[in-house]
C-alpha cells in the first residue's frame, strides 16, 4: 500500500489556487536578492530579529523592528501601501511569522522571506553592519 497514493491528489485547479495562495504570503532569498540587484523599490525589507543581531549583520537596506516591538507607534513612519518582506533567523525561527501577523493586524501587506538570515548567508549574499 502506498502512503503517497493513499490520499488522492488535488485537482490541478485546487493545486494552482493553493500554491498561488502560498506565494501570496511567501517569497525567498533568491527573489529578494534578484529584486535588490535590479533596483526594485516596491517593498520594505524588515529584520524582525533583536537589535543586537541586526547590528552584528543584516541584509543590506533592511530596517530593524524586532517582532516584540511592532505597534502602531513603531510603524507610523512606514508607508502602508508598500509590501513588507519580513525575515528572522531562519526556518527554525517564528519571529518573522509573529512580525507578519502583527503587521497584517496593523493593515500592512506582508510576505515572509523563507529561509531568513540563515539562508541569506548560505547563498553567499552580502551583509551590512
Amino acid at each position: 500500500m502506498s502512503l503517497v497514493l493513499q490520499t488522492p491528489a488535488a485537482s490541478p485547479e485546487v493545486s494552482r489556487a493553493h500554491f498561488l495562495d502560498k506565494l501570496s504570503l511567501e517569497t525567498d532569498v533568491a527573489d529578494v536578492w534578484n529584486d535588490m540587484q535590479n533596483g526594485v523599490e516596491g517593498f520594505y525589507l524588515l529584520d524582525a530579529r533583536s537589535e543586537k543581531a541586526y547590528r552584528d549583520g543584516h541584509v543590506p537596506g533592511a530596517l530593524n523592528l524586532p517582532h516584540a516591538l511592532i505597534s502602531a507607534e513603531t510603524t507610523a513612519a512606514l508607508d502602508p501601501t508598500k509590501l513588507m518582506v519580513v525575515y528572522c533567523w531562519g526556518p527554525n525561527c517564528n519571529g518573522a511569522a509573529k512580525a507578519c501577523a502583527k503587521l497584517a493586524a496593523l493593515g500592512f501587506r506582508v510576505k515572509e522571506m523563507l529561509g531568513g538570515f540563515e539562508y541569506w548567508l548560505k547563498e553567499g549574499n552580502p551583509l551590512e553592519h
